[in-house]
């Protein structure tokens, strides 16, 4: 635990000032609708997961990282934070974690190990999903840069360009209230 620690706060020095591993300007672009209707894929315990984790919720924020990236690990006792602040306002989120697959749909015990202990230090405790087919085609063939977030409707149906790059709980709060506003709207 504490030589992770130790990494974590080393990759936090060497990244300090930059947003996103791969660069990346933190603003909202593109759009693309319907990216995870009927997907599948493994939680980080190994269960399986579907499109019906989005059914109870108005607003799915679905953010990409990775076990390497300094920016998305900083961000996610935020992220950790806002999940616990939102649940009861129709707003979750799920991460998917980049780059705990051989892309020969295999997980990496390692990297799905480091991925579990990361997710327990910074206190990210909402749901991650480990990189599926349907995930490969669908969404990691496209990001270029981690973190990237994008917000889903209860289908699936992405609401809005990507966001890349960290955010701070502040800057993640005025996105929340926008996308819960325009999607009860």
């Amino acid at each position: 635990m504490k030589k992770l620690w130790s990494m974590l706060v080393l990759t936090a020095l060497l990244t300090t000032g930059l947003t996103a591993c791969g660069g990346g300007s933190g603003q909202e672009t593109g759009d693309g609708t319907g990216v995870l209707a009927g997907f599948t894929a493994q939680d980080l315990e190994g269960n399986d997961v579907d499109d019906s984790i989005f059914d109870n919720y108005d607003v799915t924020m679905v953010n990409v990282w990775g076990t390497f990236c300094g920016p998305c690990i900083q961000e996610m006792p935020d992220l950790g934070k806002l999940a616990e602040d939102y649940a009861g306002k129709g707003l979750q989120i799920v991460g998917i974690v980049s780059d705990a697959t051989d892309y020969e749909g295999g997980y990496p015990e390692e990297t799905v190990a480091l991925a579990k202990e990361i997710v327990e230090e910074t206190g990210a405790d909402y749901l991650h999903l480990l990189p599926s087919q349907d995930l490969l085609d669908r969404v990691l063939s496209s990001i270029q840069v981690v973190p990237t977030t994008f917000f889903v409707d209860s289908e699936g149906n992405q609401l809005g360009g990507i966001v890349t790059g960290s955010k701070s709980y502040d800057e993640w709060t005025a996105l929340f209230d926008k996308k819960l506003e325009e999607a009860k709207s």
